[in-house]
């Protein structure tokens, strides 16, 4: 499995948030061309309460969001805009990518704000931090276009609709 996921919240084992992780950052990886044996990424479930906590811990944001991203090493690219530099797995078992952290009540709000079912939002918010683990970025123009971009080839790969565009 390339995803270990830990559910604080109960919510997330009803809605099946290890079986969502591991679909989006599975279809992530491989839509990039990367094997997802050769890397992990460490999941966590939880309430508004606690991302709330750990915005604050480590951004400075006391506030509760929807998905969090850790990643293990910065793969950002040196040109903004230009796609990261691509992990390189140590030869030596699995790579770690990161860690992802999702809210159920912001998710689940969202998902009902957006008319999608909470799956496909959870989805899309895996694939969207898997990629914040890889190095991508949309805090520039060009880099929101590209990380949209992706995530909406993604997505339809999955068969889930493209966020940005419909």
């Amino acid at each position: 499995m390339l995803t270990e996921t830990l559910c604080e919240d109960d919510r997330w084992q009803a809605a099946d948030l290890p079986r969502l992780a591991e679909t989006g950052a599975q279809a992530a990886l491989r839509h990039l061309g990367l094997d997802p044996a050769e890397f992990e990424i460490a999941v966590l479930g939880c309430d508004d309460a606690r991302i709330a906590e750990l915005n604050g811990d480590f951004r400075d944001k006391p506030r509760a969001t929807n998905v969090l991203s850790w990643p293990s090493e910065d793969l950002a690219p040196d040109t903004p805009g230009a796609a990261p530099h691509p992990p390189e797995p140590d030869g030596f078992g699995s790579h770690h990518l990161g860690d992802l952290a999702l809210a159920f009540d912001t998710c689940a709000r969202e998902a009902a704000d957006l008319g999608l079912p909470l799956g496909d939002h959870v989805t899309h918010l895996t694939v969207h931090g898997v990629l914040h683990l890889l190095g991508y970025d949309h805090m520039r123009d060009a880099e929101a276009t590209l990380m949209e971009r992706l995530e909406g080839e993604i997505l339809g790969k999955l068969g889930l609709s493209d966020p940005y565009r419909d």
